[in-house]
């Protein structure tokens, strides 16, 4: 037996396993790009609750552009809603300067809310 055969009707190349010819495929190259927090936890997001997305993604080859994608998605809108809710709010460089303590534990509060926003809203939503 041939360990190799080709397939003229489909054009693909199948090789021997056993007693079955079973087809030679490869997943197309990837470019590789840096994922960073949002990104990875959309992944798990999706490897949780979407898992046919996560496939479909995979075989294509657009699973790290899509992730790099939602990433940073994400990093803008937290950045804006953290500067839009700073302004709205009145948390200024004089209140930096007058008491760290309470700029500090202000920014830290609207920081989280960004957060939760972003996680609702574009990570936890596909």
């Amino acid at each position: 037996m041939e360990k190799y055969k080709y397939n003229e009707s489909n054009g693909l190349w199948y090789e021997i396993q056993g007693n079955y010819y079973l087809p030679c495929l490869k997943l197309p190259e990837e470019e590789q790009v840096h994922i960073g927090i949002w990104g990875q936890r959309h992944l798990n997001y999706l490897r949780e609750n979407k898992r046919v997305l996560l496939s479909s993604l995979q075989l294509s080859g657009k699973l790290n552009s899509y992730l790099a994608d939602i990433d940073k998605q994400a990093e803008e809108m937290c950045s804006r809603l953290i500067k839009q809710m700073s302004e709205r709010e009145g948390i200024t460089e004089q209140l930096k300067a007058e008491n760290q303590m309470e700029w500090v534990r202000q920014m830290n509060n609207i920081r989280i809310r960004a957060n939760e926003i972003v996680l609702r809203e574009l990570i936890y939503n596909a």
